[in-house]
């Protein structure tokens, strides 16, 4: 805040006002665009007369720092950006856009109805009384009442609304379970990729592994092995979940992606499959509706709820009390089983899709790896240079590119359908191709 010194005479003070804002606009503190403080707001904020306010911005405005506007007061130019091009610069000209994103995570636009999601957002909000107090730590009961008819029905976890905890994405709720298994000291993830959850666990002390079943804690997400879909089979399940019930280990299982299961039925949850003994269901609803929507839940096992229950009030909620009271009558509209088939039938056809577009660009000259589920395909090509090289490449046409492994004479890419429409399959493949033979 300006400090104005009683020492000056009265016909400086304007001058120091001037500064003062002139300092504020050239170091972009106030943007371009920016309205400034009335004249009245500012001389009650600085302890001046308005006149010595209106002068010091009439002479701002003399020197083009600020324009006035009818009747809406005074705003920054861009005088600074004129003045300092490449200093303020935010987004350089040299910047290519992405034009294809193999890489994404996101979604199909067509994948989502957002004029019925509106219309549940528009309805939570009108409980007006609802909304003036923080959501419940735990989650909103009835969002956890929906959610454990809904994970029973759909993937056989039979548990109570109190052993489920709500929380605005995996990181926030494996946050709140760290905690919770203090007497572990190792955890297991299936590869390194799984660097959300690997994060989390090393800052609160944990040893981390991969592949390694003597660890204390096995994180699996057996929808989802592989970045390209393949699925845990059943036998594998009990023999891990033999293994955990006989050395005490712990499992956590992330059930990402089971939804989206094309050339098989839908393989039984862990938890189910061990009575929800030693598992922890993990769910998210990011994949069906939107990614920006960060609603995310953990069932937890007898043992851990009841070390839960001593620490629960103690944690504020993070997921939005609005969305999960949308969401918890969007589920009981039916709207998500609904909305599960739809998804399931675009990205199949989208997968088969991308998988025949590959095969016309690429020809013999390829392999092509799919599993029984998931997005994403793997394509290995003839690639003597590296992969950051490729990614490199290709960034500049505007591809964006996930290498998952490279040798001396090839490339392994991940190649994901989500996002992409399907009229952008072949123009990709084929960018794609004349990047890796230009190397």
């Amino acid at each position: 805040m300006l400090n104005i010194s009683a020492e000056h005479k009265k016909e400086h003070l304007y001058l120091e006002v001037y500064h003062y804002y002139k300092k504020l606009i050239m170091e972009n503190r106030l943007p371009p665009g920016s309205k400034m403080p009335s004249l009245r707001k500012c001389a009650q904020e600085l302890k001046l007369s308005r006149t010595t306010i209106e002068n010091a911005y009439l002479q701002l405005a003399a020197d083009g720092y600020i324009i006035a506007r009818a009747q809406s007061g005074y705003y920054v130019t861009d005088i600074a950006r004129k003045q300092h091009p490449h200093a303020l610069e935010k987004h350089p000209r040299n910047i290519i856009p992405c034009i294809y994103d193999f890489a994404s995570s996101g979604v199909d636009r067509e994948s989502f109805r957002f004029d019925l999601w509106q219309r549940y957002i528009k309805s939570a909000l009108r409980q007006d009384e609802r909304m003036l107090s923080y959501g419940e730590p735990q989650g909103e009961k009835d969002f956890r009442e929906v959610l454990s008819d809904y994970i029973r029905e759909r993937r056989n976890v039979i548990c109570s609304p109190d052993d489920i905890v709500v929380g605005a994405g995996l990181q926030s709720l494996l946050q709140i379970l760290c905690p919770l298994l203090r007497e572990r000291k190792t955890v297991s993830f299936p590869t390194p990729s799984f660097i959300q959850g690997s994060t989390v666990f090393e800052d609160y002390g944990f040893d981390v592994h991969y592949r390694d079943k003597t660890c204390d804690v096995i994180y699996v997400s057996p929808a989802h092995m592989t970045k390209w879909g393949e699925i845990m089979p059943v036998k594998r399940r009990l023999e891990l979940i033999r293994h955990a019930e006989a050395n005490g280990h712990l499992i956590i299982e992330d059930d990402f992606e089971n939804e989206f299961v094309y050339l098989q039925k839908p393989t039984p949850s862990l938890f189910g499959l061990a009575g929800g003994e030693n598992v922890i269901y993990i769910g998210s609803f990011s994949r069906l509706l939107l990614p920006s929507i960060r609603v995310s839940f953990m069932v937890l096992p007898p043992s851990l709820r009841e070390l839960y229950e001593k620490k629960a009030a103690r944690y504020n909620q993070t997921a939005s009390k609005a969305e999960q009271i949308a969401l918890c009558q969007f589920i009981r509209d039916g709207h998500m089983l609904s909305q599960t088939r739809k998804l399931r039938r675009l990205y199949a056809q989208k997968l088969k899709a991308l998988t025949a577009a590959v095969k016309n660009t690429f020809g013999k000259n390829c392999q092509i790896i799919t599993g029984a589920a998931g997005t994403s395909l793997a394509l290995t090509i003839p690639c003597s240079s590296t992969g950051e090289q490729l990614k490199k490449a290709a960034r500049l046409q505007g591809l964006r590119l996930e290498i998952l492994n490279e040798t001396e004479n090839d490339i392994t890419l991940v190649l994901s359908c989500s996002s992409i429409p399907v009229n952008d399959f072949l123009p990709a493949c084929q960018l794609l191709k004349s990047v890796a033979d230009n190397l």
